[in-house]
C-alpha cells in the first residue's frame, strides 16, 4: 500500500493546499498555468510544502511530456539522455516538455552547465526545486534564465485543512474512528511540512491497529519519542537536536557531538545545513584560539558540495571532532558585538583626516591623507599613530582570552602599544 502522503498527493490546483500567494485566484503561477505560457522557474522552499506536487500538477494540467531527475542520483550523462529524449519527443508546434529537477541545489556546476543550452533553445521548460537559497547554489547563467518562486511553510489553517481532508477522504483513515481532541503538538511537530503531518497521522494510526483513536498532545509526543528516526527539519525536534550538537562542540565533548551529528544524518538533514553550522561554530566558539578551525570548516563546506552523500558524512565527522577537541575562544564574537553596540550608541563618528582616501586634488587640498604614516616604512612594520576617531580614543573592544594563541597576540600588542 502507498504511504498516506502519496495517497493524499493532490492531482489538481483546486486540491492543492497552501501557497495561495502563488496559486490562489489571480496569483502569478495560476495565471501562467491558465494561459499555457510557461517559462522556466525554480521553486524554493522547505521540505514538504508541495514543490514536487506543484510541478506534477502543472505538467498534468498543460498535458505536456514530463521528465524528472533527482540531483542526488543523476549525473551529467543522465542529464544529456533526458535532453535527447525531450528533443525527440517534440513535434512541430507542440509545447515544450517539462523537465523537473528535484534538489537542483545538489547539482554540480558541470551538471548545471549541461542544462543551459537546452533551457535557452526551448528544448524543455525547466522546473527546479530546492530547499537552499538558489542565489548561493545555482550558477548565475542558469539562474538568470529562471524565475524564482518562494514557497512558504504551511500555516495552521493549511495544516487543519489537510488533516480534515486526510481523515475524511483517505481510503484507509476514514475506516477508523479518529478524533483530534488537541492539535497543538501535532502541528508543532509538523512544522509547516505537509508530508511530516501525514506521516505523523499514519504513525499514530498504525500504532493502534484496532479501536477508536483519540489524538492529543500526549499521544503525539509519546509516539514520536518512540520513533528514534523521527526528525523534523522545521519543528521543535530539529532545533533541539541542532542545539544539542552546537552545545556539545562548544562544550568540547567529541562523543556527544558525533552522536548528535549521527542523529541529524540519520534523520535526513541537509549536509549543507550541518556544514554551515560548523563554519559558524569555528568562527564563534573556537575563533582565535585556533584559527585553523575556520579553514577546516570552510574546506568541509566546499567538500560537501563536491562529493555529496554518503561520503560527505566523513568530512563532517572529521570537522566535528576537530572543532570539539580544539581550544575555545569567543573573543572575536564578543569584540564585534561590543563594537556594534558602541556604534549603535554613538552613531557615525568622523574618520580622522590622515586616514582618509585622497583620490582628487580637492581632497588633498583639504588635507585628506596628510601625515599618514605607512607602517611598512618603519622598523618592525609598525609606527604609533591614531586609528580611531577622536571621540573613540581609548576604547577597547577586543580582549584576549586565556589560550596559547591569544596570549601570544596580546603580548605582541602590549609590546607595540604598551599597557
Amino acid at each position: 500500500m502507498l504511504p498516506l502522503a502519496e495517497r493524499m498527493r493532490p492531482r489538481t490546483l483546486d486540491d492543492y493546499i497552501g501557497q495561495r500567494h502563488l496559486v490562489g485566484e489571480g496569483a502569478v503561477l495560476r495565471r501562467m498555468i491558465e494561459s499555457g505560457n510557461l517559462s522556466s522557474f525554480i521553486l524554493w522552499g522547505p521540505p514538504g510544502v508541495g514543490k514536487t506536487t506543484l510541478a506534477k500538477i502543472i505538467a498534468n494540467r498543460l498535458e505536456r511530456p514530463f521528465y524528472t531527475l533527482s540531483a542526488v542520483t543523476s549525473g551529467v550523462k543522465d542529464v544529456r539522455e533526458v535532453i535527447e529524449k525531450a528533443r525527440q519527443s517534440r513535434f512541430f508546434n507542440q509545447a515544450n516538455p517539462i523537465l523537473f529537477i528535484d534538489e537542483i541545489h545538489r547539482f554540480s556546476k558541470s551538471q548545471q552547465d549541461s542544462l543551459l543550452g537546452a533551457v535557452e533553445d526551448g528544448t524543455f521548460t525547466l522546473i527546479g526545486a530546492t530547499t537552499e537559497n538558489p542565489s548561493f547554489e545555482v550558477i548565475t547563467p542558469l539562474l538568470s534564465r529562471c524565475q524564482v518562486y518562494v514557497l512558504k511553510p504551511l500555516d495552521e489553517s493549511d495544516l487543519k485543512q489537510l488533516t480534515d481532508k486526510a481523515l475524511h477522504n483517505d481510503s484507509e483513515l476514514r475506516k477508523r474512528n479518529i478524533t483530534i481532541s488537541e492539535d497543538e503538538a501535532l502541528y508543532r511537530y509538523a512544522g509547516g511540512d505537509a508530508r511530516k503531518l501525514l506521516n505523523i497521522l499514519e504513525l499514530i494510526a498504525n500504532a493502534q491497529p484496532e479501536g477508536d483513536i483519540v489524538i492529543d498532545n500526549a499521544t503525539v509526543t509519546e509516539r514520536l519519542q518512540q520513533n528514534p528516526m523521527a526528525y523534523d527539519k522545521n519543528g521543535e525536534m530539529h532545533y533541539d537536536i541542532i542545539s544539542a550538537f552546537i552545545k556539545s562542540v562548544r562544550g568540547s565533548d567529541p562523543d556527544a557531538a558525533i552522536y548528535w551529528l549521527a542523529r541529524m544524518i540519520a534523520g535526513g538533514e541537509a549536509p549543507e545545513f550541518i556544514a554551515r553550522r560548523l563554519v559558524i561554530l569555528a568562527a564563534e566558539d573556537i575563533g582565535l584560539a585556533n584559527p585553523n578551525a575556520l579553514l577546516l570548516a570552510n574546506a568541509c563546506f566546499d567538500t560537501i558540495h563536491k562529493i555529496g552523500w554518503p561520503e560527505g558524512r566523513i568530512p563532517l565527522a572529521e570537522t566535528t571532532i576537530y572543532l570539539a577537541t580544539s581550544p575555545k575562544s569567543n573573543s572575536a564574537y564578543n569584540a564585534i558585538n561590543s563594537a556594534l553596540a558602541y556604534v549603535e550608541k554613538t552613531g557615525n563618528q568622523p574618520v580622522p583626516l590622515h586616514l582618509r582616501n585622497a583620490p582628487t586634488a580637492l581632497m588633498k587640498k583639504l588635507n585628506y591623507g596628510k601625515e599618514y604614516k605607512y607602517a611598512h616604512d618603519f622598523p618592525g612594520h609598525f609606527v604609533r599613530q591614531q586609528y580611531l576617531p577622536d571621540s573613540v580614543q581609548g576604547e577597547h573592544f577586543w580582549e584576549a582570552q586565556n589560550n596559547t594563541s591569544e596570549i601570544r597576540m596580546a603580548e605582541l600588542m602590549k609590546k607595540l602599544w604598551g599597557e
